[in-house]
């Protein structure tokens, strides 16, 4: 029978036999069309019992079937849907169901793609309407149907509207006891459900109350079904409104006894998949308000924290712990942070108030914006989403990128006359210096003293400011105009600057006084034979320069301060003793803080204290009961520290707070360890021991102290001397705590202040602990950190900095802390004060640390802090340095809102004579226009801006060579007000002053509305300058690199159409940060980014590259933590190598003019390129790309940071992050790095 059939005319592919006898067979069912089938059953089942038997004994059977060329697919699919016989129809599905077990991705995928899956429903519709249904085809089809799917993205809308979502809930109702057949049609069920749609539509038709009948306590017996209806029940509670049933059904409680039944019984863990279904179907519930007061209510919170606590000695129990941790979280009621107000502490009246600005916002908001509403959940409608699954994937990462041509072509629009800029010429007396009355003669000797002639006023007067007219003050005299730079030398004066020792009245803070004599602060500059042995000390005869260079090259050559220690002198000695090494030198300070077992008195810097009766550091009959501070003089160690000089600066800072005390930090100044501070290994778990610690505190409120020991919202009287709280203070320049709360015996909250005139930005912080016990572990929890992932959480620790250390001869900040992470807390705010966005959670940073001194003090801070009072006590001391070869001057560029200056430094060399040679080479150099610390928190910036100072004002041939290169313009801490203030981001303006550069206000902005005026009036004089770096720090990213701007770069980041003319663009913005790549250790080109995005576009950066149109337009950022790559990888970054990045930047410039002194410009990208080819180090060859915030994985550990989130969709399993850029396997807390 079989021979007389003809050949089968189906296709086949090469290398398939066409005698195969699996494709015959398919051939004669091909030939069976549908009228056939119905007619010849019995030759139908003989042929798919054949199919079937071939399949199942030869794998290469089905490999014919399923080859690529064949048609055998679309032939058993047909049949499937003309077959009307129970048994050819059971047949063909086990065919099927052999094909689609092997190799099931591809197959699944062209059994998708020809239509099965809408047959297969047809099919479970007609075998419905059959009295009775077949149960064995109702098992085949559901078993096909879980197969399938997942695979076919339309599953759930071609169930629904199939009518197969009823059909199912049907078969499973009426076979509630059948378990063989209610597997699979729960398998189903798990993928209907995953349509949120079909999750309604099943909750209304009662499955979610099924599923409750389904699952039940411990049981050895059905385990699989348990498992899948667990997950059909988790996936159906993802839906708000079914959540909302269940919890009114009473389900939270029944799925915490259920929990707890398999908790206690699973004793050999063999059924951990159902254990964490239930934590799931928990997890799903608890995404809205009701369910989290229902697990409240049924004491979920105790049931889950015991369970988990028993858990943790297994770690294959870790996604137990993760989910149960998420879900306590999730839970613990949201809490306002314990402040009167989450406004800053302090107030700054601006001048005026612009309405709609973000002031104007803040002081008209109601009065319980701070109010915590738990506004998770408000009956939103829940939409089809079926659709949209796709596109959650589609990550929105190029949003941002600038996509209008015309603004990514740089175009040079000054916008403002130049009436209004001419005045700034006053600032670039330089470009008309005519040196007629100086004697060059004299600056060629050796002598080191200042000559009669100097270019500046010394920042501790800043004798001599440049008045720039506003709309208030009159306009000052006119200089020559630049533009007769070379053609007449004009007769010049320039009045001789008043000396060293005239000093403005200072502000009367009489609590301050100088110990040394007036004239000592001279002794420390005169070269004595002594002084000569010391490498690092300050000395006429060695220049900053040359030290700058020997730290470089020999880090470890200097001195070490160990054995200062027992160098001690006289006590009550106020002198400091001149005889041997500088090191030796003891400072000898009366200080209100009491050694040797005395009680400790509350100390600033020196002993400065407002309102205390603790007088003047000086004199011996005064101090009689204080002991005495014996302080290596660490000015001879730091050439531009000296404590003296740093209190008058002080007297001369104006802060809102009025702060009279200076922290010892700044006082003593910091000397760099010498040792290695290598990123700190995160310990297994260590972030879910920290959150157990909190939940615990809902658990067991009474263990709970809840005692404010500091509070500067309600200065309150000294806490009591027993000994049982530490005491903390940060009423100093640059200060920020707000408030210390005493949860546990050894455990402190603490809350950062927010910056002045707004409600946020709390990251930075600095302030003082005193009071400790020796060898006991404390724990602080900052609680009010906004940002959503942190450096604390790869590696980097906080900063301290211990007075007793100082004191013994290590006078430095030092990283520190152990158990160190970063996670989502139970604060938050509300949506108003987050303008209009959910209400915010808020983040803490925890951190452990067991102090080594008895009666110590130390500060904690961010970062290395750098205050405004430093920049200008290092500033006077530069100008000290100057030798006769170099031009500096030291200009007043404008007055910030508090009163505090600005300064503006020029740099550059003294022409050789006043030839007119020589004359015009000084005026025609190109410019560098650098600026640091617009964000206060930044301080790393000054660090860099510090190496960089000193390099330009060393006397190594590569500094001296550099100021013949160039005319230096630098304006080094942009926001003095935020900086003294304590602030992380803002000015007193409540703003970010680097989003200030399009449209800046004279009254509220006036640093960055006068800085960009001097770029503005250079553009207007064809000056424009070479290069332009604003210096930042960041607190997401590893090493240092830069932003720059480029179109190219620009339009290959986004998907806009150009043609070629548009992207002619002078590459010459990569050269400098290749330079630095080659040079700088820290400096990582793969982190760079020269993509120009919307968001940024008022920052320095674009503003400055767009409008005073500078193609090397930059943004240096620095990181906080570490490096990932090069020589100081695994290390945390410290202020040596911050400042090594500032002077490397200097020699990057100067490599960068001998690289454009060659006018061909071909020649320089030859050059460029034979620089990648030689460099020391590698660099990403990929043409730097779109580099987003951050370069980590966003969440570490299991624990999701999400608490009201409903972004939990992604099984725990999943890897959410592929893109690790880190190791961090033994970061995560859990085997697989699971991520619920």
């Amino acid at each position: 029978m079989w021979g007389k059939m003809n050949k089968p005319k189906m296709a086949t592919e090469k290398g398939v036999p066409s005698n195969s006898r699996v494709l015959m067979l398919l051939g004669q069912l091909e030939k069976m069309n549908g009228e056939v089938m119905g007619r010849d059953v019995e030759t139908a089942r003989q042929v798919t019992a054949k199919i079937l038997h071939l399949i199942q004994t030869q794998e290469k059977s089905g490999k014919e079937v399923m080859s690529k060329g064949s048609s055998g697919m679309e032939v058993i699919l047909a049949s499937l849907e003309n077959s009307r016989d129970v048994q050819t129809t059971l047949n063909i599905m086990y065919i099927l169901s052999e094909l689609l077990t092997v190799g099931r991705g591809r197959r699944v995928g062209v059994f998708v793609s020809k239509g099965g899956t809408g047959i297969l429903f047809q099919i479970l519709i007609s075998a419905s309407q059959e009295l009775p249904p077949s149960e064995e085809l109702m098992l085949q089809v559901h078993s096909l149907l879980a197969k399938v799917g997942l695979k076919d993205r339309k599953f759930g809308v071609k169930a629904r509207l199939s009518g197969a979502l009823n059909v199912t809930i049907n078969v499973m109702k009426q076979n509630i006891q059948n378990t063989k057949l209610l597997l699979p049609c729960l398998q189903v069920l798990r993928v209907y459900a995953t349509n949120s749609v079909n999750a309604i539509s099943l909750g209304k038709d009662g499955v979610v109350e099924l599923m409750f009948k389904i699952v039940g306590p411990y049981s050895k017996k059905n385990t699989s079904l348990f498992k899948v209806a667990l997950d059909a029940l988790g996936a159906l509670l993802k839906s708000k409104t079914n959540a909302r049933r269940a919890v009114d059904s009473g389900h939270v409680s029944v799925l915490l006894a259920l929990y707890l039944d398999w908790h206690r019984n699973d004793t050999r863990h063999r059924c951990m998949l159902i254990r964490k279904g239930l934590l799931v179907c928990l997890r799903n519930i608890t995404n809205i308000k009701l369910g989290r007061k229902a697990f409240l209510e049924a004491d979920g919170m105790r049931v889950l924290y015991n369970s988990s606590t028993e858990c943790l000695p297994v770690r294959t129990l870790d996604p137990l712990v993760n989910t149960s941790s998420l879900i306590m979280r999730k839970c613990f009621p949201k809490n306002r942070l314990p402040l009167p107000t989450i406004k800053s502490a302090f107030h700054f009246q601006l001048p005026h108030v612009p309405p709609g600005g973000p002031v104007a916002q803040l002081y008209t908001q109601p009065p319980g914006v701070d109010d915590v509403v738990d506004e998770s959940d408000n009956e939103e409608a829940e939409t089809d989403t079926e659709n949209d699954e796709d596109d959650k994937d589609q990550c929105n990462l190029n949003d941002d990128i600038e996509t209008d041509l015309s603004k990514l072509h740089p175009k040079r629009t000054i916008g403002r006359p130049f009436e209004e800029l001419k005045d700034y010429q006053n600032f670039f007396s330089e470009l008309s210096e005519d040196f007629q009355g100086y004697n060059f003669e004299f600056s060629k000797s050796p002598s080191t003293t200042s000559s009669p002639y100097l270019f500046s006023s010394s920042s501790a007067r800043f004798s001599r400011p440049v008045v720039v007219p506003t709309a208030q003050s009159p306009s000052p005299k006119q200089i020559p105009d630049s533009q007769d730079v070379c053609t007449s030398v004009k007769e010049h004066q320039t009045l001789p600057s008043p000396s060293l020792t005239s000093s403005q009245t200072p502000l009367d803070l009489d609590t301050i006084h100088i110990s040394k004599d007036k004239d000592k602060k001279e002794d420390i500059n005169i070269p004595t034979p002594a002084r000569h042995t010391a490498p690092t000390s300050f000395s006429g005869s060695l220049s900053q320069g040359q030290m700058i260079e020997q730290e470089l090259s020999h880090p470890l050559e200097c001195l070490s301060l160990e054995d200062k220690g027992n160098q001690k002198a006289e006590a009550g000695s106020e002198k400091v003793k001149h005889e041997g090494s500088p090191v030796n030198n003891l400072r000898h300070i009366q200080s209100p803080l009491l050694l040797g077992g005395f009680p400790i008195r509350r100390a600033g810097g020196g002993g400065s204290n407002v309102g205390s009766d603790c007088g003047s550091e000086g004199t011996e009959d005064e101090g009689g009961e204080g002991a005495v501070l014996e302080v290596p003089d660490t000015a001879q160690l730091l050439p531009l520290h000296d404590p003296d000089l740093y209190v008058e600066m002080v007297k001369g800072t104006q802060s809102v707070p009025q702060y009279a005390e200076v922290a010892y930090p700044d006082y003593f100044g910091h000397v760099a360890p010498m040792f290695k501070e290598p990123l700190l290994e995160r310990i297994y778990g260590v972030q879910r021991s920290k959150i157990f610690q909190d939940i615990e505190r809902l658990i067991h409120p009474n263990d709970i102290l809840d005692k404010v020991v500091y509070d500067i919202d309600h200065p309150s009287p000294v806490i009591e001397e027993n000994g049982e709280s530490l005491k903390f203070n940060s009423q100093f320049e640059s200060g920020n705590l707000r408030k210390a709360v005493q949860v546990r015996k050894y455990e402190y909250d603490l809350v950062l202040n927010a910056d002045i005139n707004s409600n946020h930005y709390h990251q930075w912080f600095y302030f003082e602990v005193s009071g400790m016990r020796v060898g006991v572990m404390y724990r602080f929890n900052i609680i009010n950190c906004e940002k959503s992932n942190s450096q604390f959480n790869y590696g980097m620790q906080v900063l301290m900095y211990s007075v007793q250390e100082a004191i013994s001869g290590r006078p430095r900040w030092v990283r520190t802390g152990t158990d160190i992470c970063y996670y989502k807390n139970h604060f938050a705010r509300s949506s108003i004060a987050t303008g209009g966005q959910k209400g915010k959670s808020y983040y803490t940073l925890t951190f452990s640390i067991s102090f080594s001194h008895k009666d110590d003090v130390c500060y904690f801070a961010y970062h290395y802090p750098y205050t405004y009072s430093t920049l200008k006590m290092h500033l006077s001391k530069l100008e000290a340095m100057r030798t006769p070869q170099i031009y500096l001057r030291q200009d007043v560029l404008c007055e910030t809102l508090s009163g505090n200056t600005c300064p503006l430094l020029t740099i550059t060399a003294m022409p050789e004579s006043k030839s007119s040679d020589h004359i015009c080479q000084f005026r025609n150099r190109p410019l560098i226009f650098l600026s640091a610390r617009v964000h206060p928190g930044e301080t790393n910036a000054s660090w860099v801006m510090k190496g960089t100072l000193e390099f330009l004002m060393g006397t190594s041939p590569l500094a001296v060579s550099l100021r013949e290169a160039y005319i230096f313009k630098i304006v080094p801490m942009l926001n003095p007000d935020g900086v003294v203030n304590g602030n992380h981001r803002c000015s007193l303006s409540g703003e970010d002053l680097n989003r200030q550069w399009q449209n800046p206000s004279p009254e509220l902005h006036p640093t960055i509305y006068h800085t960009k005026s001097l770029l503005q009036y250079l553009a207007y004089i064809q000056r424009a300058p070479l290069v332009f770096c604003d210096y930042h720090g960041h607190s997401r990213k590893k090493n240092v690199f830069m932003y720059g701007c480029s179109v190219k770069e620009t339009v290959w980041q986004s998907s806009i159409s150009t043609t070629s003319s548009d992207l002619q663009e002078d590459l010459g913005y990569r050269t400098l940060p290749k330079i630095l790549s080659q040079i700088a250790p820290a400096f990582s080109m793969a982190s760079s980014s020269f993509v120009v995005e919307r968001s940024k576009e008022s920052t320095a950066r674009v503003v400055v590259w767009r409008e005073i149109g500078v193609k090397r337009s930059y943004t240096m950022e620095s990181t906080l933590c570490g490096c990932d790559q090069g020589k100081y990888k695994g290390l945390q970054i410290g202020t040596r190598e911050l400042e090594e990045m500032g002077a490397q930047f200097c020699v990057a410039l100067l490599r960068l003019k001998r690289l454009t002194g060659l006018r061909n410009h071909q020649h320089l990208l030859d050059l460029e390129s034979d620089i990648i080819g030689t460099q020391s180090k590698p660099v990403s060859s990929c043409t730097t790309t779109y580099v987003l915030e951050e370069d980590e994985p966003s969440f570490l550990e299991a624990i999701d940071y999400s608490a009201e989130s409903n972004d939990e969709d992604a099984e725990p399993e999943s890897d959410i992050c592929g893109e690790v850029h880190e190791n961090f396997d033994q970061l995560s807390d859990s085997e697989n790095n699971h991520r619920d």
